[in-house]
């Protein structure tokens, strides 16, 4: 879960059933294709187990068997752009993240979308006491904060209406109505860039962009911290800065693709 929190994170995310289908199905996205048996050497996972996990999975639209490999169903697979693997723009937005991170003195993070939820892949935490995070392997519905509306706002329509159909839980007392979320999507198509202000963390403000190849949409890149420390000096900072971040990020992509 994302949290405010006033000390590091220590302990490993809780082994759950939930925690073990989501990392069989980002393994799944990152390498492309695989078999049942690789899924289970990999996530020393029994066989057994493994295809229950693809079953749910594909019933759902989330994995699609081909040749006896998997790979992502038609409900994630955006683009040519949706295949970068999690491990490779880890990699390449990791320095990025760390320079936000000096930049901004807030956390500095980076999610994709799979399926209905923003994924947070990984992130530069502040080096205040007082701080907001969001762990890796970590989910937000795709309404409720910058991050996951910048996503939104490039998925494809049937997402949007998906997403409304299943209805806008509260987070916060700030998640947005329908009328809002709408209107805050096309803001974000017009300006290429969303804020959010406690609608999935309390007490936070977050400022996303999001990160292209030319092919489709990879990920957000995202900036944020408590309301305390972000008033109009830090937005006014962040608006320079993370478009700025998201091009070498973009730029870094180009190059890998072409070594």
């Amino acid at each position: 879960m994302p949290t405010a929190r006033d000390r590091p994170p220590e302990e490993a995310a809780e082994d759950t059933s939930f925690a073990r289908g989501l990392r069989l199905l980002l393994t799944v996205s990152d390498r492309g294709e695989i078999r049942a048996d690789e899924l289970g050497a990999i996530l020393e996972m029994p066989l057994s187990t493994v295809y229950r996990y693809l079953r749910t999975l594909g019933e759902f639209g989330f994995v699609d068997r081909h040749d006896g490999r998997y790979r992502l169903g038609p409900r994630l697979v955006i683009g040519s752009g949706s295949k970068v693997t999690s491990e490779r723009l880890i990699r390449l937005a990791d320095p990025v993240l760390r320079m936000l991170e000096e930049e901004t003195g807030e956390t500095a993070l980076i999610v994709r979308r799979v399926g209905l939820s923003a994924v947070s892949l990984h992130q530069v935490e502040a080096k205040q006491p007082l701080r907001v995070a969001m762990e890796p392997g970590a989910m937000a519905p795709l309404y409720a904060g910058a991050m996951s509306r910048v996503l939104l706002a490039y998925a494809p329509p049937e997402i949007l209406e998906e997403v409304i159909a299943q209805g806008l839980q509260p987070a916060t007392d700030r998640t947005p109505t329908e009328e809002e979320l709408r209107s805050s999507l096309a803001d974000i198509l017009s300006s290429g860039i969303a804020l959010s202000e406690g609608e999935y963390i309390a007490g936070s403000v977050t400022m996303a962009v999001p990160i292209f190849r030319d092919d489709g949409i990879v990920a957000a890149l995202a900036v944020t911290g408590p309301d305390t420390r972000c008033g109009l000096a830090w937005r006014s900072r962040v608006r320079r800065v993370l478009p700025s971040a998201a091009e070498a990020i973009m730029s870094s992509l180009a190059e890998d693709r072409q070594a």
